[in-house]
């Protein structure tokens, strides 16, 4: 038989494989609480029931309302007292979807939809190039936005910008970088595109920073892919599980520059409010609005194994629910890897292409293909970043980093039929004392 012949077998049983062996457990959440409001205009916000019919994007189970799993012998059991209006765990390095909860109900997304915009945008800007804020590039932040504390007419290098994002989910930072990249229509557009080309195809971008606006959403299924994207990227990733860092302060005429200390708003990495750093933790992004409620992806390893977890509005009235659910995932994915059949996997972008003889073959970023479809190149992460993790109270040290170099990249790499679009060797994330 052809090495063709073999390919598109291959294919054709990868993607028949969940729709013929899984045998999923449905249940639909009551949703018949109001969301829970956390800041600005609190406003009757009655949860609706999911969709009866979903986008199938990743598999057709993906598609219908409730709870999707197939476990095997030995299998444990899903979590009790799940309340997220949607959830996905998934496998980052194979893209199989381990289980899932209403994975394409579109949502509001809050600040995790950052995920999308710096995905996008980061390839596009050097770290070392400094910008002086304008007063109009402020004047879109809305109301009651998480600030990082960027000022007018003080200057900030791309770098001290990505950190406010990341770190505090700036709105200021991402309203700066967005003026830097053509200004923030010209970031939407770009948005979009982007996650077009990724297949996040329930994501409909309206702000670049994931405030409140009408038609914004995605789902829990495209913020995984997003992240996922994302990790291809060093920067992002050691942005992402950055602890602590310097962000600069005003400039005053005649005297040296002072700084602040920023820290990261993800509780799993590290700890605060009642939740205890997750171990194995190494990002991504959280978010929380009066419309979204809490919203959360997150990605940890383990043994080996990368897993990423989206969770999207919990109705618990426990504290912190969005993490605690997160983590609760987390260990049962952990735990069932290996004893579940997928429902479905995370597909790669559109023009990832596929390799005619299914083999293993990666590219290197220095000599084929590029960071980001628009951009060109990788770049080194942020050092500094880094080195500021090391100094943090959870004692963690760097989450993630590059080894040998060699990366799977998004635009022009290889599909590997096979491996499914693998992420790039990381340094995992140190065990938490």
């Amino acid at each position: 038989m052809s090495a063709l012949k073999k390919t598109v077998l291959t294919v054709i049983a990868a993607a028949l494989l969940p729709a013929l062996t899984a045998a999923p457990a449905t249940a639909v959440t009551d949703f018949s609480k109001a969301d829970k409001t956390d800041n600005r205009n609190k406003q009757d916000n009655s949860v609706p029931n999911p969709p009866s019919s979903m986008s199938t994007v990743g598999g057709p189970l993906l598609g219908k309302p409730g709870t999707q799993v197939s476990l095997a012998a030995g299998a444990p059991v899903l979590p009790k007292n799940l309340t997220g209006r949607s959830w996905i765990v998934a496998d980052a390095e194979s893209g199989d979807v381990l289980a899932s909860h209403n994975a394409h109900w579109q949502l509001p997304p809050a600040s995790t939809m950052k995920m999308l915009f710096a995905d996008t945008v980061l390839p596009r800007l050097s770290k070392d190039e400094e910008y002086t804020v304008r007063r109009t590039d402020l004047e879109g932040v809305g109301e009651g936005s998480s600030l990082v504390g960027v000022k007018e007419n003080q200057t900030y290098s791309v770098h001290d910008l990505w950190l406010g994002v990341f770190l505090r989910s700036g709105n200021d930072a991402v309203h700066v970088l967005s003026a830097m990249n053509g200004g923030v229509s010209q970031t939407v557009q770009d948005m979009q595109d982007h996650a077009d080309e990724l297949q996040a195809l329930d994501t409909q971008v309206v702000t670049p920073d994931g405030y409140d606006e009408p038609g914004q959403v995605s789902s829990a299924y495209d913020l995984t892919l997003i992240a996922r994207s994302g990790l291809q990227k060093k920067d992002f990733r050691e942005y992402c599980s950055t602890v602590r860092a310097k962000f600069p302060g005003e400039q005053k005429p005649g005297k040296k520059r002072e700084t602040f200390e920023i820290q990261n708003t993800n509780r799993l990495l590290t700890g605060d409010l009642g939740v205890e750093p997750y171990a194995g933790i190494a990002g991504v992004k959280n978010g929380n609005t009066t419309h979204a409620g809490a919203t959360f992806t997150g990605v940890a390893e383990r043994n080996g194994r990368v897993l990423l977890v989206t969770v999207m509005n919990p109705s618990s009235d426990e504290g912190q629910a969005v993490y605690k659910e997160t983590a609760s995932l987390l260990d049962w994915g952990f735990q069932a890897a290996g004893k579940v059949e997928p429902v479905g996997e995370l597909v790669p972008p559109k023009s990832a292409r596929t390799d005619p003889s299914g083999g293993s073959e990666q590219q290197d970023g220095a000599a084929k293909g590029s960071g980001d479809g628009a951009a060109g190149k990788e770049r080194p992460g942020p050092a500094n970043a880094s080195t500021a993790s090391h100094s943090g109270s959870s004692g963690v040290g760097v989450a993630l980093s590059i080894t040998g170099g060699v990366l799977v990249l998004l635009a022009g790499a290889v599909f590997l039929v096979n491996r499914r679009w693998p992420l790039p060797d990381l340094v995992r994330r140190l065990p938490l004392r």
